[in-house]
């Protein structure tokens, strides 16, 4: 993960890109990424969308690093470690979402 971290800030030093990498900028190219990952499935019905070609398993992988890169990016401007924070959130989420309440239920309660 470190060794991921190092390209992708190496990666935007070398073109000068931190004038731009901004939070705000970079909250914004996230979500715009993760809608190209909603288009690839926006048609699709659900069985087709559980059957991806190669290519479109492809376009997906690359749709996803992209929304990944600007994720960690922003999480950086903040110090962010997003395996602690996930893990802090799932912990949370099963406090407020106890499995006796909520097992097989779509519907938050």
């Amino acid at each position: 993960m470190a060794q991921l971290d190092a390209v992708i800030a190496r990666f935007a030093r070398e073109r000068n890109w931190g004038k731009y990498h901004k939070p705000k900028n970079l909250a914004m190219a996230m979500v715009k990424e993760a809608a190209e990952v909603v288009e690839i499935f926006q048609w699709l019905t659900p069985a087709q969308a559980g059957r991806l070609s190669a290519s479109k398993r492809a376009h997906l992988a690359e749709e996803l690093a992209d929304v990944y890169v600007y994720l960690k990016k922003l999480a950086g401007c903040y110090r962010i470690d997003l395996v602690e924070a996930a893990h802090e959130k799932m912990a949370k989420n099963a406090l407020k979402y106890p499995v006796h309440l909520n097992r097989g239920q779509i519907n938050k309660r």
